[in-house]
């Protein structure tokens, strides 16, 4: 099937990246897809690598609102909706977000960051979380955006004081921790809220940026979110994009 091979595909790329064993690499790009959910709202990715945000930011909307079902069908094989037959087969309304996602992966061959979007589709569907919930309560607001530069410049961006007040200014950023080229945690403007950054190589000179913050007090807050984070990861695409060394 195209998707298992796409699947091996990204595994041999990780292989000649890391150096692992094909098993090792396998286990870890399975364990990324019980990473948290990304409702990513990326605009204009290169080639549609993620679905594109078509929900105005004011409303919480949900996923197979913002998700074409043609898109889906494209990126993964099926709709919507045989993607839904198929996890109700499976008595997926019993299972953890975690578990829900690793089936995808592991039994459908289904890429990591699809297999979050179907799962979030599926539980807002079923009545599980609402449109910007998780799935255990709480709401919290994410976006992503994938940028012409390496990984670790895109964490640069994030880590570096200086490079961070030029595209996102006068925020209170307190950093939890850093791992460079990959995640980035912050407590924001004091808390309570936070932010946790994933940062994920495409290729050599391509990397995506993935967004969420927790902890937030509503759907409101969070609809705000999302739209200040789509701006402010926009603005830092046009920087790193337009000035590399950020110094």
């Amino acid at each position: 099937m195209t998707n298992q091979r796409s699947f091996k595909a990204r595994v041999r790329t990780r292989m000649e990246k890391t150096g692992e064993s094909y098993t090792t690499a396998r286990r870890h790009l399975i364990n990324r897809a019980a990473e948290p959910a990304q409702e990513s709202t990326a605009a204009s990715p290169p080639a549609q690598t993620e679905p594109t945000a078509a929900a105005p930011p004011t409303a919480a909307t949900a996923q197979t609102e913002r998700i074409a079902d043609e898109l889906i069908r494209d990126r993964t094989g099926r709709g919507w909706a045989e993607w839904f037959a198929l996890l109700d087969a499976a008595s997926a309304a019993e299972r953890t977000h975690t578990q829900i996602a690793r089936h995808l992966v592991t039994e459908h061959e289904v890429p990591g960051w699809w297999a979050q979007t179907i799962t979030v589709g599926y539980e807002q569907a079923r009545g599980l979380r609402a449109p910007g919930q998780r799935r255990g309560g709480g709401f919290e607001a994410s976006a992503s955006r994938t940028v012409t530069v390496p990984a670790r410049r895109l964490f640069e961006a994030f880590a570096d004081e200086a490079t961070r007040t030029r595209w996102l200014p006068d925020v209170e950023v307190r950093v939890r921790t850093a791992t460079a080229p990959r995640s980035f945690r912050a407590d924001w403007a004091g808390g309570p809220t936070r932010i946790v950054v994933g940062i994920d190589a495409v290729g050599e000179s391509k990397a995506r940026v993935s967004v969420v913050h927790e902890k937030l007090a509503g759907a409101e807050q969070a609809a705000e979110l999302k739209a200040y984070w789509r701006d402010r990861l926009a603005a830092l695409k046009a920087l790193l994009e337009t000035d590399g060394d950020l110094r």
